[in-house]
Parts: C-alpha cells; structure tokens; sequence
C-alpha cells in the first residue's frame, strides 16, 4: 500500500526511466523538485574523453534521486577536483577501469585530514562506485575504506554572543515592524474613507494604496530616462523607508525576522525558502489567543517524513507565538500582492526585492513573484551579519544554541541530536563539568557504600559478640537499629558496618561465602544479582584484594582451611533463612 492508502500498482512492462544524459554522453540534465533544469558539461573535466563518459554516466545514475540542483553541483565540484587531481599524476589513466590503489591512496590522504575534504571523498566516492569496474578487486577495497564523519566546527552562542545577535535582530525587526503596522493602519483607514478627502493624511494612503497593487510608489520617468518618485516631498523623502518600505520589508529586515524564528523554534536556513503561510485555529476555550499550524519542511529526513506540523500559540507578549503574529503582519503586503500577481502563492517568508523584476539564479530556490522574493539565501545571511559586526552567518550557532539550551531533538533524530549539537559543543561540555563532578562524588559515595566497613583485627576480642560473617563490637549504636531495640540488620550488611571486626578465624566463611556467590551469577537472573548479591559480593572483593585488610593470598589459603559450619552457615545465608 502506498502512504495514502492507495494499492500499488507495477508500471507496464516495456516502462524504463531514460537516463539524463544527452546523445554525445558528455552533458547531464538534472531537474531538481521545482522542474528547473540544468546541465553539468562533463566536457569540462581535464580528462580523457574516455574517462569524461565514464563520469558522466555514473553521475546520471546517481542524479536521478536528487532533487536539488545544489546536491549535482556539490558531487560536480568533487569531481572537478578529482579530475584536477587525477590530470596531475604522472601517467594519467584513461579510463576508470586505469586507476590504481596507489593513486587512490593518495587521493584519499591529500583530503582525508578536513571536514570539507572528507565530503569530497565521500561524493566522489559514490560516483566512482557506480561503474561496474570498479566493484570487485583492490581498488573496490580502497574505495570501501571508512571515511570519517566530520568533526562538528561550529559551536554554540555564549550568553553574551547571543545576546548580541538576537538584539541586533531584534531591533531591526521590531523598527520595520512598526513601520508597516503604522502604515496598514493608515491604509485601512483610507480604503475605509475615514480620512478627510485631499488631507495629507489621505494623500499618503493613496500612495500606499498604489503601493500595495503594484509593488512600488508612482514614479515619474525624467527627459534622460532615470524614474523619480512622484511624491518625493509627501513622503518625506526616496528612501526605501520612506517609499515602498512602508509596507514590505526588506531583504535585511526579513533575515533579522529569520534569525529571531531561529532563535525561538531552531529552523534551519533552508526552511524558510519554502514555509507556507501559518494557518490558525481557534484555541479551546481561549477568546484573546490564537493558535499557528506551521508546515515545516526538513528534506533530509527522507522521503515521506520531510513535513512536520508545528503548533505554536500566541497568548500574550512573551509567547512563542507572539513573533509569528508579528511576522503575519510585516509580510501581509507582500503575501497578499503575491497571490494577486500569481493566484495560489501561500510561501511565508515574503520580502520586496530590491528590483521590480528580479533575475532568478538559484532555481531551488522559490521563483521571485513580481517584485516579491522568498526566503532566505545564503548571500543575504552572510551580508546581514557583515553589516551588522556579527562575523559569518549567524543561523547554524543560533540553532546549535537554542537546540543545546532545549535539550532535546528539534527537526533531527536523537543521535543526532547528541552526536552533532550535544557532545561536540563547548559551551555544553563547560556547563556539565559540575555535573560531572557531581557524579564523581555520587559514584565515590556508592563505592565506599560498597567496601568493607568495619576493622582488621589480629584475633578475636571476648568482648564482642560473634555473628555469621564478623564480630559485632556493639549492636546498640548499628547504623539500622531494629525496632525493639539492638541491630536489625541481614548479617550479609555486617561487612558494611563500622562496628564489625573480622580477624583470621572469619576468613575461611567469607572465602566461600565469595566463592558461593559468585557461582550463583550465571544461575540467577541479572537484575535480581544485582539487588540481591552485588553489594555483599563487591564488600568481599575488597577484603580480598587489599592488602592492608586480609589478602589476595591469606584469602586463597583460607579456603583450604574451609570446615563443615562455615559451609552450613554460609549455605543458610544464601538461602536466607538465617535471621540477624
């Protein structure tokens, strides 16, 4: 059954799935989910032309469950390099079939040392492994050797860092936040004709109103053909601010918009190319909050499981939901022109762009509507953060540090989860030191709890009184007095206890009390062991192995010395019929 329920069916038996491969072998289509296509010319490679089809036709092979144009230019990149790498030896092959162990060898130790050489030759590995002349023999085995997974570069914010970034956000949000609530208000009250005809006030929601259909103010085209905002003095100038800034954002204010999600809900950068608009429900029983449905997409996790639905409620000013009603409202404009450009576009993360007709060259990114573009690049992450004195892109360390702060999986698995976020994070190994320690001193507590407790003495004392496994100095002060009074504790628990003494007449018993304890590991079930046996076991270990109390050898000797009570009693321990 399929995973709507409907029954699978076989295709017809003459179906086959054409190769994107062009007829002269060397170029390769690859169409990405979005139906864009583009061609990666194996031409290019300094190679043989043997080789170049060799390639070529791996790479259709394996192209044909991508969906992404950025996964064909990572593996074509990897190949570039190896093609660079393979021209380079002093008798290039061929063909595939022509290379050698030694060559591969050392191809593997030029990038085996980086995290950023590791993927190389994880990509160009997979490529090579898709010619059948490569899957048996010694190459195949040095193909198969296991390439370690990277080693996790990125760390989390310190509380001052972040602080930094999410200000900086915040800041910038909030101002064109303002401004566009500001402006819709005015707007609203134009189009309901609540403005005084002529006013300036209505003068300037008539702008709005222009800008809200078309995406920009009216512009007047000047004799030498530059374009000048025809109300330039009623808006108070030809910022964009001023212009049609007043009711979309900017692409910098969208990314500050993005790092605060991230920061709140842990995002990936990706997500917000493709997030549809929230949907809302109403909360049971709630009147003044509301409630998002938001679809996030996470295409790493496979087929079937790339969609999630996250629930998010706006109760008040320090909700989770609160940014999400906010980021409702700053992209509205841009949401609304959108559909009205193009009918049935629902895509969240909407910002005016910089041009009325913006060029499309990432084409697994979302296609710009009009003037409206979607989501966040790459570009337009790393810019924000060079403008505002924040180093690299800022999202990959807001998401570690929301993730480790939560401490708990966010759009990943568990071992994820603790592998990539967890134990390589600095700030979280710093932060578990104490904890660390604190186990130290827990697992140091339960060890002495488990040795022995009383005292080595060199023969018996008439003054004490004698019990199954030591000599009692005085069962009054015991650490589990009964309650009528005296010790009421099992005599295996007198090892534990300071007022036992055990002296050379006890070490035959408890010789082969040890020795009768620990046959009865492999007969008794491993949690009832543990309950019942591993505590006294451990306290006779420690006797034995110490030298200061009696001895690996005294206690091996002592079990010569073995007589028929010390069985008997060590026979009514075990079966607990001996009573304290």
């Amino acid at each position: 059954m399929s995973g709507r329920g409907r029954k699978a069916v076989l295709p017809p038996p003459n179906h086959h799935v054409d190769l994107p491969v062009v007829p002269d072998g060397l170029v390769v289509t690859v169409t990405n989910k979005a139906g864009y296509m583009k061609d990666w010319d194996f031409a290019e490679l300094p190679l043989a032309e043997p080789m170049q089809r060799s390639l070529a036709a791996s790479f259709a092979v394996r192209s044909l469950g991508w969906t992404s144009h950025s996964t064909a230019r990572t593996c074509f990149t990897g190949l570039e390099m190896f093609a660079k790498f393979v021209a380079g030896l002093d008798s290039p092959p061929d063909d595939l079939d022509g290379l050698t162990v030694t060559a591969l060898q050392s191809w593997r130790d030029l990038h085996i040392n980086t995290n950023s050489g590791k993927t190389t030759l994880r990509v160009v590995r997979g490529i090579l492994q898709g010619d059948a002349r490569l899957d048996g023999g010694p190459v195949a085995d040095e193909l198969a050797r296991r390439i370690p997974k990277p080693v996790p570069s990125k760390q989390s914010y310190g509380d001052s860092e972040r602080d930094r970034v999410v200000l900086t956000a915040q800041r910038q949000f909030r101002s064109a936040w303002l401004r566009i609530t500001e402006n819709s208000r005015l707007l609203n009250r134009w189009r309901a004709g609540d403005l005084a005809e002529d006013s300036r006030e209505w003068r300037i929601g008539q702008v709005l109103d222009h800008i809200a259909r078309t995406g920009d103010v009216p512009r007047t085209v000047l004799p030498g053909g530059l374009r000048h905002v025809t109300h330039r003095k009623l808006l108070g100038g030809s910022s964009l601010e001023k212009t049609w800034g007043r009711l979309f954002l900017t692409h910098s204010e969208l990314t500050a918009l993005a790092v605060l999600l991230t920061d709140r809900f842990a995002w990936n950068l990706s997500v917000y190319d493709r997030i549809p608009t929230p949907t809302t429900s109403p909360s049971v029983g709630e009147t003044a909050s509301v409630t998002y449905q938001v679809q996030v997409e996470k295409r790493r996790t496979g087929w079937g499981r790339w969609f999630s639905t996250e629930n998010v409620t706006d109760s008040g000013a320090d909700s989770p939901g609160r940014l999400i009603s906010q980021a409702m409202e700053a992209t509205a404009h841009a949401r609304m022109l959108a559909n009205e450009l193009k009918p049935g576009t629902n895509l969240f993360m909407a910002a005016r762009d910089y041009h009325l007709e913006p060029e499309h060259t990432d084409l697994d990114r979302p296609a710009p509507v009009g003037p409206i573009s979607f989501g966040i690049s790459i570009g337009m992450a790393q810019y924000w953060a060079e403008k505002h004195g924040l180093g690299g892109s800022p999202f990959g360390r807001v998401r570690r540090t929301t993730v480790t702060d939560e401490g708990r999986p966010l759009q990943h698995t568990q071992g994820t989860h603790e592998s990539v976020y967890v134990l390589p994070d600095k700030r979280v190994q710093r932060a578990s030191r104490d904890v660390f320690a604190d186990g130290a001193v827990e697992a140091w507590e339960q060890a002495r709890a488990v040795v022995f407790g009383g005292k080595i003495a060199d023969k018996p004392d008439p003054q004490h009184q004698e019990t199954a496994t030591a000599d009692c100095e005085d069962e009054e002060t015991s650490p589990w007095p009964a309650p009528e009074g005296g010790c009421g504790a099992d005599f295996l628990l007198c090892l534990a206890c300071s007022n036992a003494h055990v002296h050379p007449g006890h070490h035959p018993r408890l010789a082969h009390l040890h020795q009768q304890i620990v046959s009865l590991r492999s007969a008794t079930d491993n949690r009832v062991f543990r309950e019942r046996w591993k505590d006294p076991l451990l306290r006779l270990e420690d006797l034995r192995d110490d030298d200061k109390k009696v001895g690996p050898a005294a206690w091996d000797a002592a079990l010569g010395r073995v007589s028929d009570a010390d069985r008997d009693v060590v026979q009514l321990l075990l079966k607990g019929d001996l009573a304290p």
